[in-house]
């Protein structure tokens, strides 16, 4: 009966010691959240088993459109898909030096626009990259000074700015001017309507300064512009069919998909599933994207520039791939790039596997994938 007795106060002291271990164990949720996930963004998930590779390392930018990366990160949805494998998050302010980091190796997968995507693809001859995943569709928007354009046709004579020249939004505001039968040179970007390339980061000021009568960008600046007294005079998604175009692809390095081919398909269910979570809970992820920005940047965006960029944006799987077709048949026609030939710049294989598996429908590869 002693013997018993001990055995049975030597489980009791064995239960009450790991107590405070499940305790812990249990606070890995909503409570523990804020807490954990800044971690979990850039390391790997406890205890959990690593996959081919020890690290990935995920290129982003700090912007609306980039919402899939800035919530999965956030929200631990992409580290809780790769175990032990840790994540090594990067942040980029363009998508040229993105590209660059990603060709030279010290960039797995990164989260770009359509226009890098192609120049990437084409410069390298289309052996450092390819499109795996959709991941934001819209979010840009002609935003205008009310006081000196009240039309369209308004813009003629005027001052208007775009990111960059060649990037996505320059291509698109290019064409549209084509299109208006109005003439503009691509590389000055002098014409019938001037386009002026400014980064976004300075494109508010120069807009309250009078120094630019307008700005064809993606969000958030163009909320941004609209704060600042600005008129949405036209949104960019009702110019596509299905009002849906590619604004925010997710590409990875050939070389680390032929290796670590594990790690993408779990980086994609992450994605996958980061995408389903944020259109179940909009307002919830608008805050976790706030939140992450605010992270990256040390500034959140005020709720009259988030509320109306937010809304403007879809989260998607889909790369849309005939729209990226598109706008690079404009930037050819716009002479800024030689006809490309695009073919394997999609390889979507692991992502519809992803999708099947989660009992979604298969997303299309526009006749641009590998063979």
């Amino acid at each position: 009966m002693s013997a018993a007795r001990s055995l049975t106060a030597l489980r009791a002291l064995a239960v009450t010691a790991a107590l405070p271990l499940l305790l812990t164990a249990c606070g890995y949720g909503s409570e523990a959240k804020k807490e954990d996930e800044p971690k979990a963004a850039g390391a790997s998930a406890d205890g959990g088993q690593k996959l081919s590779a020890s690290e990935v390392r995920i290129g982003y930018f700090p912007n609306l459109t980039h919402a899939t990366a800035l919530v999965g990160l956030q929200e631990g949805l992409i580290a809780k898909e790769l175990g032990g494998t840790a994540i090594k998050p990067q942040t980029f302010n363009a998508g040229p030096s993105e590209i660059e980091a990603l060709n030279g190796g010290s960039l797995d997968i990164g989260f770009i626009g359509p226009s890098p995507s192609i120049n990437g693809y084409v410069k390298s001859k289309g052996s450092n990259l390819r499109i795996i995943s959709g991941s934001a569709s819209g979010g840009v928007k002609l935003v205008v000074n009310p006081d000196k354009i009240k039309t369209l046709d308004d813009l003629k004579g005027k001052k208007i700015a775009t990111p960059q020249k060649g990037n996505t939004q320059d291509i698109a505001f290019l064409n549209w001017i084509s299109e208006k039968g109005w003439t503009v040179d691509p590389e000055s970007g002098k014409g019938d309507v001037s386009v002026v390339r400014t980064d976004n980061k300075v494109t508010p000021d120069a807009f309250k300064q009078g120094s630019i009568d307008g700005a064809w960008v993606p969000e958030p600046t163009a909320s941004k512009l609209v704060s600042d007294g600005g008129s949405v005079l036209l949104d960019e998604t009702s110019l596509w069919p299905d009002k849906k175009f590619v604004i925010t692809n997710i590409i990875v390095s050939q070389k680390f998909l032929k290796e670590h081919a594990d790690v993408v398909e779990a980086v994609l269910r992450g994605t996958v599933k980061t995408n389903e979570w944020i259109n179940a809970n909009p307002d919830k992820a608008k805050a976790s994207a706030n939140a992450k920005l605010k992270a990256d940047s040390g500034k959140e965006l005020d709720a009259k520039i988030l509320d109306p960029a937010w809304q403007s944006i879809l989260v998607t799987d889909d790369p849309l791939a005939s729209t990226l077709k598109t706008e690079s048949d404009w930037a050819v026609k716009a002479k800024l790039l030689e006809k490309p030939d695009l073919t394997g710049i999609y390889d979507l294989t692991l992502l519809n596997k992803v999708l099947k598996t989660a009992g979604k429908p298969e997303v299309s590869d526009g006749g641009l994938g590998t063979k």
